[in-house]
């Protein structure tokens, strides 16, 4: 007969030093190991009791705007979501603004691109991605060579009608081309405020703006429509209508803006309700201002409505919702998860309160790397 004696084995964590604390902060931030001179550095900056100081160090680092930003905003640009696209000015022009401290709360409204003067490259294009495909490839280095530039002047864009990312290159054909410019709004929505339509259905508001292209009666049902698609549609059409002039040309290969016209698209299938609503300029209004989406806290300064996209992309990017879903996403990219419980969003709250002050993107990785660095 056997005695066998089962010894329970403790388990013993152990918290990871500064110096282990420092690489790890460098790796999530970066995706490649620091230097021992940086590690030194960061190493002391977190024995000091200041980790938001050894990640603005990590930072310092080109990977960090090559890799970690450029792979943080390629999902933006495309319906797939992936991270798997070329270099573009969508994404660059991210980039950019986060090495700037330019304001991030005007990413869907600034007259604003991002280019690269690296030595080799053609010029930005309105026709094609060449330009920041040939950057890509010859591994231009984006946190030294990316320099900022107006919209307005490398396109046939006028100022008032630039609208951030919304109105990039990348942007446009991804989301202006063919159908009905709707994809650009829910798709700004899901990558700017976390938000996708399904989330925030709202059939109290009023259908007054809703197109003749959407049947009130789809499959001869009148109750799929007053059931589930007002529900979506009575908000969305009067901030999509801002968009009523933009168009991503397939054969020119660029973004068309045709001031005081409304786009063909938002005319189209007229037939399938006749009494829809006839689309007449870019006027927007923001119906979710009242009802229950007042909670993605909207900006009471601002008007609630106005002409074309700028203004819109203003309306959206100065909301509470925009501001905490960078907080989310930088949260994601740099702790690997999402936020988990109490804690988690706590940090994201007191992130976000901060983030408010200036709209900095830099500091919302710092503080969010600080944060996970023991983990």
């Amino acid at each position: 007969m056997f005695l066998i004696l089962l010894i329970p084995l403790a388990l013993n964590t152990v918290q990871a030093g500064p110096r282990e604390q420092a690489k790890r902060i460098h790796d999530r931030l970066t995706g490649v190991p620091p230097s021992d001179s940086v590690l030194d550095q960061m190493t002391t900056d977190i024995t000091n009791g200041n980790p938001e100081a050894a990640a603005t160090t990590a930072m310092e680092n080109p990977a960090f705007y090559n890799v970690t930003l450029k792979n943080f905003a390629a999902p933006w640009t495309n319906r797939d979501q992936s991270v798997f696209v070329p270099l573009n000015d969508y994404t660059a022009t991210v980039i950019g603004m986060v090495r700037d401290d330019v304001p991030f709360n005007t990413l869907l409204s600034a007259d604003l691109v991002y280019t690269s003067n690296a030595p080799d490259l053609p010029p930005y294009s309105m026709a094609n991605n060449n330009h920041y495909e040939q950057a890509e490839a010859n591994n231009v280095d984006l946190k030294a060579t990316l320099v900022p530039t107006q919209q307005s002047a490398v396109t046939s864009l006028p100022p008032n009608a630039t609208a951030g990312i919304m109105t990039s290159r990348a942007a446009a054909e991804a989301f202006f081309v063919a159908g009905t410019n709707r994809a650009m709004y829910r798709f700004t929505m899901l990558n700017h405020l976390c938000k996708d339509l399904e989330e925030i259905k709202d059939g109290t508001r009023s259908a007054d703006r809703i197109r003749q292209d959407i049947s009130r009666s789809p499959g001869g049902d009148s109750r799929l429509f007053l059931n589930n698609c007002v529900s979506c549609h009575t908000g969305m059409e009067p901030l999509a209508q801002a968009y009523a002039y933009y168009n991503f040309n397939e054969a020119t290969g660029s973004i068309e803006y045709t001031a005081g016209q409304v786009q063909p698209k938002y005319l189209q299938n007229e037939t399938n309700f006749i009494n829809g609503y006839v689309t007449p300029d870019d006027r927007w209004d923001n119906y979710w201002r009242t009802g229950p989406n007042a909670l993605l806290g909207w900006d009471t300064s601002l008007p609630g409505g106005g002409n074309g996209a700028k203004t819109m992309g203003q309306e959206l990017a100065n909301s509470e919702a925009f501001a905490s879903c960078q907080v989310k996403k930088v949260f994601k990219a740099v702790c690997f998860r999402d936020p988990v419980d109490a804690a988690d969003r706590a940090k994201v709250a007191e992130i976000t309160n901060s983030f408010k002050n200036d709209y900095f993107m830099k500091p919302v990785f710092a503080k969010a790397a600080a944060y996970c660095m023991g983990e």
